[in-house]
């Protein structure tokens, strides 16, 4: 055979294994739709992947690509998928099926990493296997238009006649035969991608149960008190007090957004408590609702950075729910978990000394945003996002920490998550270009349940200055701070940093966020340049 007719079947033999890999996935995909959106395997393998990630890699790359994470995950498990589909197609033969042997592997990771997920069950197997069944059948097919087995030879009565293992394979491929085949697997994952979106309606109708749910009366007793105008300072270009919906930063472990809708949400409450509880929608939202403006830090913040932001949140409090229940004696934990399995472990004490600890069901004035936890989610001042703010929350279980851990805290981090005093610049931007003379730096500080008390500013190595506190609204909200420099030409370096109401000051050495949160002075160059 010449290398003429060599390149189109090996590209041809190429394009049945990428048919062939895409088909697993989707097969799978849509069939999980019937048993468990998180049975898929592509989904099932990519939320492993979270899961498995080492502390620093999960640090390291949300630092350098943030809330595109998790798109960059997906895109990258599918850029591996096709270079395997290549691969699979170009090693497998009708009588050395390598490629084949390949595919099954890859179904085996799926299957396990299905089954390793939270809320796995025996049927979460189902997707990847007839996933994996269906893209064999189809390779093999493919590949044996592609590559015919040799015809016996003819030989008289009695004689032995060998073939010559070089002679196998270089019958005339049936291109008609592969084309049709082609084409069937091509219209095989179209229709399996149609199943996926006739599966994602309920998806469609959460949207449109949200986009029409009125959020829960707040008495004027229990409303939140309104933002005064002296908790922003008087500067162009300030961070916002109140952080919009569409601004707020989101860290969490799912890779697809839970759609769960109110009349599938439940809440039971069980564990170390004198009696369960099971709570609906309904029996929720029957109870007197209260609004309260809180800032949530997420513990991956690094110095200076911008997973921190405030909202108005609108729910229930924690603390009446649990007093409903009856924690027993010597319990110190809930430990709450997910729609999609993840779990977290709070103090209980954090959740029953009086702070405004809420069951949310509405952000700044609106139904929770499905990324943000809709319907339901907690909201707990004064602790990192990894101990407390669980979303999509459908059980609690009241327990000791000794007795039980939570995801982030089985992966090395700290087990409780008090949030540490912090301080940033927010403006002017870095290595701006500032005229000289006065130029107003301003910047934000929070101490989440003991507040800001003072806020210095540095420049290069000179002395200490008292920046303006703008007026606090609570201590369980951010605080913004502002200071007028009198710039001189040059290339300065401004350093910044808080003490919190008991006293504490921000330490200078920086420290990464694994595994109790981050610290150290944030500091921004700047060049002033003359006129």
């Amino acid at each position: 055979m010449d290398s003429t007719e060599h390149r189109p079947r090996a590209a041809a033999r190429a394009a049945s294994g990428l048919l062939a890999t895409g088909l697993a996935v989707a097969v799978g995909h849509a069939v999980a739709g019937f048993v468990a959106p998180g049975s898929s395997p592509f989904l099932a393998v990519a939320d492993s992947v979270v899961d498995r990630a080492p502390a620093a890699v999960r640090e390291a790359t949300i630092d350098a690509l943030g809330t595109a994470d998790k798109p960059a995950l997906m895109i990258g498990l599918a850029a591996i998928l096709v270079g395997t589909g290549v691969v699979v197609g170009l090693v497998e033969r009708p009588r050395r099926p390598a490629g084949s042997v390949v595919l099954a592997a890859f179904g085996l990771i799926g299957v396990l990493a299905a089954l390793s997920r939270p809320t796995a069950g025996p049927a979460w197997a189902v997707p990847t296997i007839l996933g994996a069944i269906t893209a064999i059948a189809a390779l093999r097919a493919m590949i044996t238009a592609l590559l015919p087995a040799p015809s016996a030879p003819v030989r008289p009565y009695g004689a032995v006649v060998a073939i010559d293992p070089r002679d196998r394979d270089q019958r005339a491929p049936d291109r008609r035969r592969f084309l049709v085949l082609a084409g069937s697997a091509v219209a095989a994952i179209a229709a399996a991608g149609t199943v996926g979106v006739a599966l994602t309606r309920r998806a469609a109708d959460a949207v449109a149960e949200r986009t029409g749910l009125r959020l829960p009366r707040v008495a004027a007793r229990e409303a939140a008190a309104p933002v005064p105008a002296g908790v922003v300072p008087d500067a162009p270009g300030v961070t916002p007090f109140l952080t919009d919906n569409a601004d707020f930063y989101r860290i969490d472990t799912a890779l697809r957004v839970p759609a769960l809708s109110t009349a599938d949400w439940r809440l039971r409450i069980h564990g170390m408590v004198e009696r369960e509880i099971e709570l609906d929608w309904q029996a929720l939202v029957d109870r007197e609702a209260r609004e309260r403006i809180v800032t949530l830090t997420c513990v991956s913040n690094e110095v200076g950075g911008d997973l921190v932001g405030t909202a108005t949140w609108t729910g229930f409090p924690i603390a009446e729910l649990l007093a409903e229940a009856g924690p027993l004696p010597g319990a110190d934990m809930l430990l709450s978990t997910s729609v999609d399995g993840w779990t977290a472990g709070t103090p209980l004490d954090a959740l029953t000394d009086g702070r405004d600890a809420l069951l949310a069901v509405g952000m700044n004035g609106e139904p929770l945003p499905f990324e943000h936890g809709y319907p339901v989610r907690q909201v707990v001042p004064g602790l990192y996002g990894y101990v407390s703010a669980t979303k999509w929350v459908v059980d609690w279980e009241v327990t000791r920490f000794d007795r039980a851990s939570a995801y982030w805290t089985d992966r090395g981090w700290a087990e409780r998550g008090p949030i540490r005093t912090a301080s940033r610049i927010d403006r002017p931007a870095p290595l701006a270009e500032l005229p000289p003379g006065p130029t107003v730096v301003a910047g934000t500080a929070w101490a989440q349940r003991r507040g800001i008390d003072r806020v210095e500013v540095r420049v290069d190595d000179g002395p200490w200055r008292d920046a303006r506190l703008a007026d606090e609204y609570s201590v369980d909200t951010w605080r913004m701070w502002s200071w007028v420099w009198d710039a001189e030409p040059g290339l300065h370096t401004l350093h910044v940093r808080a003490t919190d109401s008991t006293g504490r000051v921000q330490p200078e050495e920086r420290r990464p966020p694994v595994p109790s949160g981050s610290t150290g002075w944030h500091n921004r160059t700047f060049r002033v340049v003359a006129a």
